[in-house]
């Protein structure tokens, strides 16, 4: 591909490109750099002759790995200060200081299923604690699959509100 194709290929493409880019980022700058870095990496991999179709297709894949890689970067996380706590001797922190008593899972389930209607309860006990199938919880329940896909999606609905409320009632924010 000569500079005058490629210079076209731009044209045409570094508007679709940098929307999709910055649909995947969220901010103008990272967008643009990235964009960048995309056309940069497609000059090195044009010497194939591809259709102008494929070439679109291409460059967006060229884009996918590309934003890919910026949230890998974005997202590792540095760990010199953690290596540096564990070489002075720090264990972390005790099993007491990382459930508050009010936090521990099986009091959190029991509280918040005490709050809710008995339907509901037995919808959530029959589906997540006993991992009955809808048909098979339907049955225990004398109804329809229909009606326990409604019934659960209530009480999951009416468990987070439950649970919302406890939380703020404790001053924990989650």
């Amino acid at each position: 591909m000569g500079v005058q194709e490629f210079q076209r290929l731009y044209q045409e493409q570094a508007g679709p490109v940098y929307r999709f880019v910055f649909s995947k980022v969220g901010n103008r700058e990272d967008a643009e750099d990235l964009t960048s870095h995309i056309f940069l990496k497609a000059v090195s991999g044009i010497h194939q002759e591809r259709s102008p179709q494929k070439m679109s297709t291409w460059l967006f894949l060229v884009a996918r790995t590309t934003i890919a890689d910026y949230w890998r970067a974005h997202y590792r996380l540095p760990t010199d200060s953690l290596d540096a706590l564990l070489e002075t001797g720090w264990e972390g922190p005790a099993e007491e200081e990382l459930i508050a008593p009010s936090d521990r899972p099986l009091e959190r389930v029991q509280r918040i299923l005490e709050g809710l209607p008995e339907r509901y309860r037995k919808v959530l006990i029959c589906r997540f604690l006993l991992k009955l199938s809808l048909r098979d919880t339907a049955v225990s329940m004398g109804t329809t699959v229909a009606t326990i896909k409604t019934l659960q999606f209530r009480a999951l609905k009416r468990a987070a509100d439950l649970e919302y409320v406890v939380t703020e009632q404790q001053g924990v924010a989650m």
